[in-house]
């Protein structure tokens, strides 16, 4: 089974759903804004593929932090933000039972790549 966590209204989120929806894969959506995310996961996505990339910096969640949110930021810090704010994971996230194969982003090849 394939989870795919995001935000309904996000246009990336939108062209990943499409997409899996076209090459007829089935999977379970589940909305950042509205049922958050567990530690755990965002712990095995930050193993598997770097809180670096998890992190997404460029949104306006992001930039409206205070100054003193944004220094410094490690492993532990960055979780603890998304933990608080789940607008600050990168969308989509694609994680797939099994063998746990964790895509960040929406990226058509490397997705066509890893599930089909």
């Amino acid at each position: 089974m394939i989870h795919l966590y995001g935000i309904p209204n996000c246009d990336t989120v939108r062209k990943a759903r499409r997409w899996l929806e076209g090459e007829g894969l089935d999977y379970a959506f589940h909305d950042l804004k509205r049922e958050g995310v567990e530690r755990e996961a965002l712990e095995r996505w930050a193993d598997e593929c770097g809180w670096e990339v998890l992190l997404n910096r460029r949104g306006t969640t992001f930039r409206r932090l205070d100054d003193d949110a944004k220094a410094d930021i490690d492993r532990a810090k960055a979780i603890d933000l998304m933990l608080d704010h789940p607008t600050l994971i990168k969308r989509p996230v694609m994680e797939r039972e099994g063998d746990r194969h964790i895509l960040v982003g929406f990226a058509q090849s490397e997705w066509k790549n890893a599930l089909c």
